[in-house]
């Protein structure tokens, strides 16, 4: 994603998503901002056009909460999907930092709430 606010990353996912996905781009963004010592904040966006995500890839996504806590800041997931929500409500606790789901059409202030992390 383009013209976010300093500090935040943005991405967009569609089709499968796969394991390699999170190590081709996922992954290495995240690194390189831990290595600037900064919070990552993230906006996630998850569009009518994803289809699934396969197991690699939810594994992927479990291996980023090994990350340091203290270099986490805000996330926004941005999906209509319902499935997406609830997973992400149920499994809030074992997320390092602040989650929050967004519909589609608010893209927007899910960008404006993921920089003001901390």
């Amino acid at each position: 994603m383009e013209n976010l606010p300093a500090g935040t990353l943005g991405f967009r996912a569609s089709g499968t998503v796969t394991a390699q996905d999170y190590k081709d781009v996922l992954d290495p963004a995240i690194d390189a901002k831990i290595a600037e010592h900064e919070k990552v904040n993230i906006v996630y966006v998850l569009g009518d056009d994803l289809s699934r995500y396969t197991a690699g890839a939810l594994w992927q996504d479990a291996e980023l909460e090994t990350r340091p806590r203290h270099s986490w800041g805000r996330i926004a997931l941005v999906t209509d999907h319902e499935w997406i929500d609830k997973a992400i409500h149920l499994i809030s606790f074992l997320i390092p930092c602040e989650v929050r789901s967004f519909a589609l059409a608010e893209e927007q202030a899910a960008i404006e709430w993921a920089s003001q992390g901390a």
